[in-house]
């Protein structure tokens, strides 16, 4: 009887060991938990999402769309005005070049007449 004495107060009395007792929780409590947090952020992200101004986003997406057209209409129409001027200005120059030639040739000629009439 001694022994069990001395056994039950070395266990339950002062002088016995501490001890942290933790209460396990089994694994479908921490899934459970995981879809729970899973669940609110999903449903957060909604409000949030639905909350958002998105049918304005994509008005003004579908406007820049609309004026980035336009703006690419009007630079192929100015690139081909260049063009057109460019090869415009190039016939010039060579109509320029030919009439250069033909007045330098008129003018040796008139001086080729001036010298032979003595004028």
């Amino acid at each position: 009887m001694r022994k069990f004495k001395r056994r039950v107060r070395n266990h339950y009395g002062y002088t016995a060991r501490r001890v942290a007792v933790r209460a396990d929780r089994p694994w479908y409590y921490w899934v459970l938990a995981g879809l729970l947090c899973a669940a609110l952020g999903f449903s957060l992200a909604y409000l949030m999402m639905r909350n958002t101004d998105y049918e304005t986003i994509t008005q003004q997406l579908e406007e820049m769309k609309h004026k980035n057209k336009m703006l690419e209409f009007k630079l192929i129409e100015a690139q081909r005005e260049l063009q057109i001027e460019l090869s415009t200005n190039s016939n010039l120059a060579k109509d320029l070049a030919t009439v250069q030639d033909e007045n330098l040739k008129a003018k040796e000629d008139l001086l080729f007449y001036k010298n032979m009439t003595g004028k």
